[in-house]
C-alpha cells in the first residue's frame, strides 16, 4: 500500500540531536558576565548617577552580595553594549572593584529601549524633577513613533498612538494627570542653570513651568537676576514674566523690575487626584470620609516627626507615611462591603 508522504516534513538534523534543554535555552534571554569597560551609558541618559549615602550603601551591598538583580543592555555595531536599565548598578559596581557584571543582552529598537530605559527608572523612590521630566519626554516621542509606524498593530500597542492620545497613555501609565505630563514636559525649555533650581527647590515648579514659556535670551537675564537679587519668582511675578515675553516687552531691565518687587504672600493649591487615591479606600467612601482619613493621617505624621533626627528629611516622614497607606490597602482588602 502506498502512502501519501507530501504532508510529512523532517526536522532538521540538528533538532534531531538536541537535548530538549538546548532547545528551550534557545528561546530564552541569558544571563551574560560582561565586562564593566565594554558597557557604554544610554544615549541622553536623564537619570542623574550620584555618588551619595544611597550609591555608597548600594556598593557596600554589591561587595556583600554581588549584583542580585542584572542589567539589561542591547548589543551596538561596534560590539559594545548599551545599558537600558541599570546605570547604578554599573557604577556602583565599578565603585565596588568588579571587572563585570551580570547582563542579559537584549535586542531592541530605539524607542522600544527607550520606553525600558524610563520605565525601568520611574520605579526609583526619588526622582528629580528634571529626570522626570526628560524622562517623560523621551518615553512620549517614542510611544508616538511607535504609534505612526505601520508594522505595529493595535495588539501590539494598545492602539495607534499619536498625539493627544498618546499623552493620555503616558499619563495614565506613570499615575499622572495628561496635564501634569505637559507641564514636567515644559521643564525640559530650562536653561540648565534654571532647571538645577527646581531640583534643588529654589524655584517652585509653577513657577518653574511659567518661566519656561520665555525663550533663551529672557531666560538667561532670568538666570543673572536671581543670581544677583538671590530671589526666585513667585508665581504671579513668574506669569507676568511670561505675558511680558509672549507680547515682545520683555527687556532685561523689566525682567529686574519685577524680581525686584516686594513679594506678596501667595498660597497655591494642593490637588489630589481621585484616582491617585482611590485605591487606598473601599469603593463605598465618600469624598469627606476620604478627605477626614487623609487629615487623619496628616496629625499622626505630625506626630512622627517628633521621633525623627532634627536632620531628617521630608522623604524620611514619606516613607513611613507610605507604610501606612499600604496598610490601609490591605486593610481595605480585607473590610467587607458596606
Amino acid at each position: 500500500m502506498a502512502f501519501d508522504t507530501s504532508g510529512i516534513r523532517l526536522k532538521p538534523c540538528v533538532d534531531l540531536f538536541s537535548t530538549e534543554a538546548s532547545r528551550q535555552d534557545a528561546g530564552l534571554e541569558k544571563i551574560r558576565e560582561i565586562p564593566l569597560d565594554q558597557l557604554v551609558p544610554f544615549k541622553d541618559h536623564p537619570f542623574k548617577v550620584i555618588d551619595d549615602e544611597s550609591m555608597m550603601d548600594t556598593v557596600q551591598s554589591i561587595r556583600e552580595h554581588g549584583i542580585l538583580l542584572p542589567l539589561i543592555a542591547r548589543p551596538m555595531p561596534d560590539g559594545k553594549y548599551e545599558i537600558v536599565s541599570g546605570h547604578r548598578r554599573s557604577h556602583a559596581g565599578k565603585l565596588a572593584g568588579l571587572e563585570t557584571v551580570p547582563v542579559i543582552v537584549r535586542e531592541l529598537d530605539d524607542d522600544a529601549a527607550v520606553i525600558l530605559m524610563v520605565d525601568s527608572n520611574l520605579q526609583r523612590e526619588n526622582i528629580l524633577p528634571s529626570e522626570r521630566a526628560f524622562a517623560f519626554k523621551m518615553k512620549l516621542e517614542a510611544m508616538k513613533h511607535q504609534g505612526q509606524r505601520a508594522d505595529l498593530t493595535c495588539g501590539q500597542v494598545g492602539h495607534k498612538l499619536i498625539g493627544t492620545k498618546a499623552r493620555d497613555v503616558l499619563a495614565e501609565q506613570v499615575n499622572e494627570s495628561a496635564r501634569n505630563v505637559q507641564r514636567y514636559i515644559r521643564l525640559t525649555e530650562l536653561l540648565p542653570e534654571l532647571l538645577d533650581l527646581v531640583d534643588e527647590r529654589k524655584l517652585a515648579f509653577n513657577s518653574a513651568v511659567e518661566v519656561s514659556y520665555l525663550n533663551p535670551e529672557e531666560q538667561g537675564w532670568l538666570a543673572e537676576t536671581i543670581d544677583s537679587e538671590q530671589s526666585t519668582p513667585s508665581l504671579s511675578q513668574a506669569q507676568r514674566l511670561k505675558h511680558f515675553s509672549q507680547d515682545g516687552k520683555l527687556t532685561e531691565d523689566m525682567v529686574l523690575a519685577i524680581m525686584s518687587e516686594q513679594k506678596k504672600p501667595e498660597t497655591e493649591r494642593v490637588v489630589l487626584q481621585s484616582r491617585q487615591i482611590s485605591q487606598y479606600f473601599s469603593p463605598s467612601a465618600t469624598p469627606k470620609e476620604m478627605e477626614t482619613s487623609i487629615l487623619s493621617m496628616l496629625d499622626t505624621a505630625k506626630e512622627w516627626r517628633s521621633y525623627f533626627p532634627e536632620d531628617s528629611t521630608l522623604d524620611d516622614v514619606n516613607r513611613r507615611m507610605r507604610k501606612v497607606l499600604e496598610g490601609m490597602k490591605r486593610t481595605k482588602s480585607r473590610a467587607p462591603e458596606r
